[in-house]
């Protein structure tokens, strides 16, 4: 069925079409839509209009295009969330009405690296612990994290007792040090060689890195993360105000 012409720019209405074929699963999640010249001839609209819209739907990122492939409907995300406060992966999981889960994959004790050393501030014969864990989504893996963290400010059994869950927790066990804020910085990543397979995710499957640096009370960074977030699973968003 053709566009019905109204009031608006032609690509707007079939903006507005395709949206609602996808609400309604005319053209399903990761599936393949047809063809520009199928689209256009049934929406009975020119392809510089169709493409003007794919282009927003793009920016959108309600579909993907793929040079020399097509054009796929991206999956809606499952777990939405501001990044103005420190939420938990697991309390994310828990609002979207799913069990969280943890996958320990290691944590060691290493000698701190030239990076360690600027981002701690720490001394050259100082050491970090790493630490790798899958998190879970009704035991569907959906991030893969890493976190270092100075070997100092963990209790002394941290790694004899694998309390890997809750680092927050080993960090502010001691009373010493409390996480007050967190500069986070987001990049899009496409296949990774080493974690998009952990995370089952093809090749077609992007991933969203959040590496964030933790600051205790006397701005002094105690931790630092790197988590990579399936980008059909998770969507972040921020509030920002007209100063």
């Amino acid at each position: 069925m053709s566009i019905k012409a109204d009031h608006r720019h032609l690509y707007l209405q079939v903006i507005d079409r395709l949206k609602s074929d996808i609400a309604k699963g005319v053209y399903p999640e990761n599936e393949r839509m047809p063809s520009e010249f199928e689209l256009s001839k049934e929406l009975g609209v020119s392809r510089a209009t169709l493409r003007e819209a794919l282009r927003l739907l793009e920016e959108e990122n309600i579909i993907i295009r793929r040079h020399g492939v097509g054009t796929f409907v991206n999956p809606k995300p499952v777990f939405t969330s501001g990044i103005e406060q420190l939420t938990s992966i697991s309390s994310m999981i828990e609002n979207a009405g799913m069990t969280p889960g943890m996958r320990f994959l290691s944590a060691q004790e290493e000698p701190a690296t030239e990076e360690d050393i600027e981002r701690f501030n720490c001394n050259v014969n100082e050491s970090v612990v790493k630490i790798e864990r899958v998190k879970t989504a009704d035991g569907e893996p959906v991030v893969y994290c890493i976190d270092k963290v100075p070997a100092a400010y963990l209790p002394c059994d941290f790694l004899q007792n694998n309390d890997a869950d809750s680092i927050f927790s080993s960090l502010e066990q001691s009373g010493e040090i409390h996480v007050a804020y967190a500069v986070t910085f987001i990049d899009p990543h496409v296949y990774h060689e080493e974690v998009s397979p952990i995370l089952n995710c093809g090749k077609e499957t992007a991933l969203l890195v959040l590496k964030q640096l933790h600051y205790d009370d006397n701005d002094r960074v105690v931790l630092f993360s790197k988590n990579f977030f399936r980008a059909d699973k998770f969507s972040f968003h921020v509030i920002r105000k007209r100063v």
